[in-house]
């Protein structure tokens, strides 16, 4: 007797359910992706349970005729395509016709559904797959799907899923991603007889986005224009201080379907970098409108997984549409006071056994000139200069070619330091140099008048330098407001910017390497670096592929030779997963080591410099309004408000 059977229909029926309905989440998100395909304005879901026991989807769409309610069952029906070249350029959200057949099969399952051009509705009704019959019915224009006893007749299934909270909280992410991807839409959503969640259908994103995520998270995104390639990439992303420590809030849809993408996950994340901590996931509601054409859907069960005929346009639309957005945000951070005044128990607790060490006796006072932007004041135990370690990922030689402080027009004369028992010690003499063009000027004398109103190249907003707390943060006062700066984290930036400026200045070169790289990598990885060769060398690389082998002949000038082989592995892994491009990979090393370059060049919270330097500081942060976050992503000002304060003393 022959060992291969054919399935029978009902058997072959479970099995299908299994791929697109695994529990209550995927049933709500197949209905109410056919209620928007269908046209609808209004959706109302109901569970009961976490939709174990009771789910029902309710919408005002095109709905169905009588004479098709049987056809909707069965296996491969669907009115959304009808030829194979239908599946080139699919648009809506639905297309196999296995949705409603899978959920029939496992449920018992009531649809009443009315057309405009029929006076009367009607009800179809099925138990695991069987038709007990149709019946007219009175019905408003719509359709509305009722699905009860979920997995009744595969207990195997159904002792796999989880606790009714667990169900729910799962139902309630997909009916908020649903409701993203279509703000046009009024959206109801009722658990256990409660409101979760309602959105107004006037087609505004930001309206949603508060709706689903809360008013503390909406008023922290920012709004991404709409690029004018043939990619057009809008929508919120997130702002420096509101990130996450996973990637749950990353909300990508593409053609107004949500997906997850690595691709679009890697130009997001790569996209903030230097803006939030390394530690840190950025947050977006993104929607990528893209010819049908160039990707295809019909690669997962669930419709979650894309796939797009060439990555590298996608990725790069993305990363530039989100890093000009965030380069552009001028945003502070507010200081929140709304939870209440410290209490003078909690304020003791804060304070008891501290001392402040800012104004200990052993606290260095810096009594002249201050540096420029590339180098901080010098400690009196420096006795010769150091040089810098930049992770080991760039060598000394990138920054040989950066002007020095005394060719800055930047005088270093006499620096002196006040030490116990007022001792002092001087600091080498460095001759001044003028050049044409100066990054920083030099810190003026402090002046008893403290308003200034600059405007020589731009246009800079009145503001008092009210003073300085700790030795670390400097307070200006705005007039309606106070901006609280972070002198360390705000010198850092300004350095960086600086710093990235003048990378992008330099001509690149290449240096020949004494001895040829050898790197073994595998054969995917090797195709990868021989189809972007012509980009790799661009980049001032060069090298040859045997085999499984790559030979690095040269690499541009100011990357450190044991970083080389960390670059092309990476080349690799990002170009096979259409998760970077060449340019933005060398970027990103380049900027790891700014990083630690900008923080070191930087002033030090906690100590006390010359009063011209906080000057100069404070203009430059006027003159800078987009400097908002420092590379490590932290805040370099925070702003207060006046009502705030007053609320506070109680007089509002």
């Amino acid at each position: 007797m022959g060992k291969i059977n054919v399935l029978s229909f009902a058997v072959a029926n479970l099995i299908a359910a299994g791929e697109v309905v695994d529990r209550p989440s995927s049933v709500i998100k197949e209905l109410m992706e056919n209620s928007i395909d269908s046209g609808a304005d209004r959706i109302t879901v109901e569970v009961q349970k976490g939709g174990t026991v009771f789910m029902r989807v309710s919408d005002n769409g095109c709905g169905i005729d009588p004479e098709d309610l049987p056809t909707a069952l069965r296996r491969h029906a669907t009115s959304k395509i009808k030829e194979a070249e239908d599946l080139d350029a699919i648009m809506s959200l639905g297309f196999r016709g296995e949705a409603l057949a899978a959920i029939s099969s496992v449920s018992n399952v009531r649809i009443i559904s009315k057309t405009k051009d029929n006076p009367t509705g009607a009800m179809i009704e099925s138990h695991g797959g069987n038709i007990i019959g149709v019946t007219e019915r009175g019905a408003s224009d719509g359709t509305t799907v009722i699905v009860e006893d979920l997995f009744y007749n595969v207990p195997a299934r159904r002792k796999f899923l989880k606790k009714d909270i667990t169900e729910g909280m799962a139902v309630t992410a997909v009916v908020e991603k649903i409701a993203l991807s279509h703000p046009e839409i009024a959206i109801r959503f009722i658990s256990d007889g409660t409101l979760k969640l309602e959105t107004s259908g006037d087609g505004e994103l930001f309206s949603v986005i508060y709706a689903v995520f809360g008013r503390d998270f909406a008023s922290k995104i920012i709004s991404v224009s709409p690029s004018a390639s043939d990619i057009k990439v809008r929508g919120y992303i997130g702002r420096s201080d509101n990130v996450r420590a996973n990637r749950n809030y990353q909300n990508f849809f593409i053609n107004g379907r949500y997906v997850k993408s690595k691709t679009a996950m890697a130009a997001l994340e790569q996209a903030y970098s230097s803006y939030i901590p390394p530690e840190k996931f950025p947050c977006c509601v993104l929607f990528i409108d893209i010819d049908p054409r160039t990707v295809d859907v019909n690669v997962h069960p669930a419709k979650l997984e894309v796939k797009f005929s060439n990555e590298k346009p996608v990725f790069e639309s993305i990363y530039y549409a989100v890093r000009n957005t965030l380069e552009q945000n001028i945003t502070r951070p507010e200081m929140n006071l709304e939870n209440g005044r410290v209490s003078i128990s909690e304020y003791r607790s804060m304070t008891e056994g501290k001392t402040n060490s800012s104004y200990g006796s052993g606290e260095r006072v810096i009594k002249k000139n201050p540096l420029s932007a590339f180098a901080p004041i010098a400690d009196s135990s420096a006795q010769k200069p150091k040089q810098m370690s930049y992770d080991g990922v760039i060598s000394q030689r990138i920054f040989s070619d950066i002007p020095k402080a005394a060719e800055t027009g930047v005088s270093k004369t006499n620096l002196t330091e006040v030490v116990p028992q007022n001792k002092e010690k001087e600091e080498p003499t460095l001759p001044k140099v003028q050049r044409k063009e100066e990054f920083c000027e030099e810190p003026k004398p402090k002046e008893k008048k403290k308003t200034i109103n600059i405007s020589e190249e731009k246009t800079i907003p009145p503001y008092k330098i009210i003073g300085e707390i700790f030795n670390s943060y400097i307070l200006i006062d705005l007039g309606e407001k106070v901006l609280v700066i972070d002198k360390h984290a705000a010198h850092e930036r300004i350095i960086f910017e600086r710093f990235k400026e003048i990378m992008r200045c330099r001509e690149q070169a290449s240096q020949m390497l004494m001895l040829p790289i050898e790197l073994g990598l595998g054969r995917d990885e090797c195709s990868a670096l021989e189809e972007y060769r012509a980009e790799i060398e661009s980049a001032g690389f060069t090298f040859d592929i045997c085999e499984n082998k790559v030979n690095i002949h040269s690499a541009p000038t100011g990357i450190a030779i044991e970083a080389v082989p960390d670059i092309f592995q990476t080349f690799a892994e990002r170009l096979i997963g259409g998760t970077g491009n060449v340019e933005l990979t060398r970027d990103l090393f380049f900027e790891k080591a700014l990083y630690q370059a900008s923080c070191k060049a930087a002033i030090k919270a906690g100590r006390q410099y010359a009063e011209g330097h906080t000057e100069w500081l404070c203009r430059k942060m006027m003159e800078m309004p987009d400097i908002t976050f420092c590379p490590h992503g932290r805040p370099v000002a925070i702003e207060m408000a006046k009502n705030m304060l007053d609320k506070q003393f109680e007089r509002l």
